[in-house]
Formats: structure tokens, C-alpha cells, sequence
């Protein structure tokens, strides 16, 4: 259904733009099914989290957390279903996980130093991640967006650090892990993506 949708929406824009190609149709049609699936995935996600009574945990966990995802990119699922499930395991599982986890100040202080290090070294080595379907290719982007990254990481780390409430705490620990991990070369192979730079300095896109 939501296929149809952006595929007529496409076609409409086409008739509009008559100079569009087939190649750069697909690429807006892309984005159209990026921003219609994400519009229920959203309310899916905050009803799934008032439902498991994780209302605020998840709604801290997916806002928190969008900055560094927006400047990092990653991974994306190719199926809609995939997509919706992996969306709500992502924000409802980091909530759920965060509120009956309890850290110790030093494994705290521990996964903190961790995550900004192995973030360091992901977001210098692949972000921002993007995919051959809205691949990121001019360098001046690629740079912005790479030094929010660290900016992001950076903040969400601190304010990890100094938040007196631990499940915050934990939810910027584990969701920033999470986002870092999405933007590697091993979860790109393991969701079939590729890096849509790459990609296009192969010649490939």
C-alpha cells in the first residue's frame, strides 16, 4: 500500500518535472517512502511505549537520541514490516532494558569512556553513514555531518555522566552504542546495505 502511494506521488512529481530521469525518480521515491514509513513507525512507537508503561522512557529514548542519529546516519531495513519491528526493538527494547538495568558508578563511568572511543573511531571511520539509496556525496555535507557526529556522541556522553537519573543514563548509554554499531561495516553486511559514497566512487551508483 505504501509502495502504491509513492509510486503515484512520484509519478505526479514526474509530470510536473518532466526532466527527472528514471534513476533520480528513484531516488524521490525513496525519500518519499523514507518520510510516509516513518510517520506511523513514530506513533507506533510512542503507543508501544504507553502500552509496555514506558510512555516517557521511550519518548526520551527516540528524541534524545534523534541528533546523533540524524548526523551518523546508518543501516536501513529493506522491507517495511523489517523496518517497523526494528524500529520499535531499537526505542521500546533501549527503554525497557534501561529501566531494569541498574549500572554501578564504574561500570557507568566504564561504558561511557567505551562508547566514546569506539565512537570516535566508527564516526571517523564510516559516518555519516548513508546507503545507495540517498547516498551523501558532496564533501562539504559529509563533513558537516561527520562533526555533528562527534559533537552528538560527545554531549550525550556528558550529560550521561552528570544526569543524576540513572535510567537516562542508561538510555543515552545503550542508544548511542546502539546508533554507533548501525553505522559500522558489520551491520551493514549483516542488513545487505552498502555505503552509498563508496558505492559512488566505485562507479556503482
Amino acid at each position: 500500500m505504501i509502495d502504491k502511494i509513492c509510486k503515484y506521488i512520484t509519478n505526479k512529481i514526474r509530470k510536473e518535472m518532466p526532466d527527472i530521469d528514471d534513476e533520480r525518480a528513484e531516488v524521490i521515491m525513496y525519500g518519499i517512502q523514507l518520510i510516509i514509513g516513518e510517520i506511523p513507525k513514530v506513533f507506533s512507537v510512542f503507543i508501544i511505549g504507553a502500552i509496555l508503561g514506558l510512555w516517557w522512557q521511550t519518548l526520551v529514548t527516540f528524541w534524545i537520541l534523534l541528533p546523533y542519529k540524524y548526523a551518523s546516519g546508518g543501516f536501513h531495513l529493506k522491507s517495511h514490516i523489517g523496518c517497523f519491528i526494528g524500529t520499535n526493538l531499537i526505542y521500546c527494547g533501549n527503554a525497557y532494558l534501561s529501566t531494569i538495568i541498574n549500572l554501578d558508578v564504574y561500570t557507568k563511568i566504564l561504558l561511557i569512556v567505551l562508547n566514546l572511543i569506539l565512537g570516535i573511531i566508527m564516526i571517523y571511520k564510516y559516518a555519516p553513514a548513508d546507503t545507495i539509496n540517498l547516498p551523501i556525496l558532496t564533501k562539504k555535507e559529509r563533513k558537516l555531518k561527520r562533526n555533528l557526529s562527534y559533537i552528538f556522541l560527545t554531549i550525550n556522553m556528558i550529560i550521561a555522566m552528570v544526569v543524576p537519573n540513572i535510567i537516562i543514563t542508561n538510555i543515552l548509554v545503550f542508544g548511542t552504542a546502539i546508533q554507533t554499531f548501525s553505522i559500522t561495516k558489520i551491520a551493514y553486511k549483516l542488513t545487505k546495505n552498502e555505503y552509498g559514497y563508496e558505492a559512488y566512487l566505485q562507479g556503482n551508483i
